[in-house]
């Protein structure tokens, strides 16, 4: 059952997409957007980590500049959304999020994050600030220079408190390989289980069903990779 609902972020309102297992859940997962909003792809990763019985929640991450859903190849209107977030505010939407998880009964140790695009820059930030019990990045980017105001996340992977896996592709001309391999050698000096993962064939927005950068196999065996890494990190309510 999914519904959207809306919280408190520092005084602004904003909208959770919040998709509810059947049964008893296994644990919660914030799902992190791409640069477009919450779009249909996003809803259906949350939809399908409720299908494997987890509660899945959506924020809506634009909702200080007008919440929208923007066409894959309008990067302009993109460009004006990402230019409107702040790190503080991120910060803020996350912390927003797992009051609300908190309140449904999520510890922080049973709640996940997973980010794609932008939002798996995010989940670095988030699994930064916080003890959580697992985060996923996909093809992350700002590892050598911060986006958002947010540090570099070469910088910020040193810092992580959750275990953390990293998915990226080979052929990412927006995440060179360098970086991947800094990101992966940075975030080893965390106190934390840190795994990074690359794809070969497969480029920006691997896990994207419906868009010519979709990379089935990468999809495919990423996907296994989340819901196995969430099995083994999450803690059992």
């Amino acid at each position: 059952m999914a519904s959207t609902v809306t919280v408190d972020s520092a005084g602004s309102a904003m909208k959770l997409y919040d998709a509810e297992p059947d049964g008893a859940p296994k644990g919660a997962v914030i799902v992190l957007q791409e640069a477009f909003g919450i779009t249909d792809y996003i809803e259906d990763v949350c939809n399908r980590l409720s299908g494997a019985g987890y509660r899945a929640v959506a924020p809506h991450l634009f909702h200080r500049s007008g919440d929208p859903v923007v066409a894959y190849d309008d990067m302009q209107e993109v460009m004006t959304h990402l230019g409107a977030l702040s790190a503080e505010g991120l910060a803020s939407d996350i912390d927003a999020t797992l009051d609300y998880l908190a309140s449904k009964g999520f510890a922080a140790s049973e709640t996940g994050v997973v980010g794609f695009c932008m939002g798996g820059s995010v989940v670095v930030l988030a699994a930064a600030r916080h003890a959580l019990g697992a985060a996923v990045t996909y093809y992350g980017g700002g590892v050598a220079k911060g986006r958002f105001g947010m540090p570099p996340l070469a910088e910020l992977a040193p810092e992580l408190k959750t275990p953390w896996l990293g998915l990226f592709g080979n052929d990412d001309q927006s995440i060179p390989a360098d970086q991947v391999e800094l990101l992966r050698e940075e975030a080893k000096k965390a106190n934390v289980p840190t795994e990074v993962v690359q794809y070969p064939g497969a480029g920006h927005a691997f896990h994207t069903d419906g868009r010519d950068s979709y990379h089935e196999a990468s999809a495919t065996d990423g996907w296994k990779r989340t819901l196995e890494w969430f099995a083994a990190h999450l803690a059992k309510g």
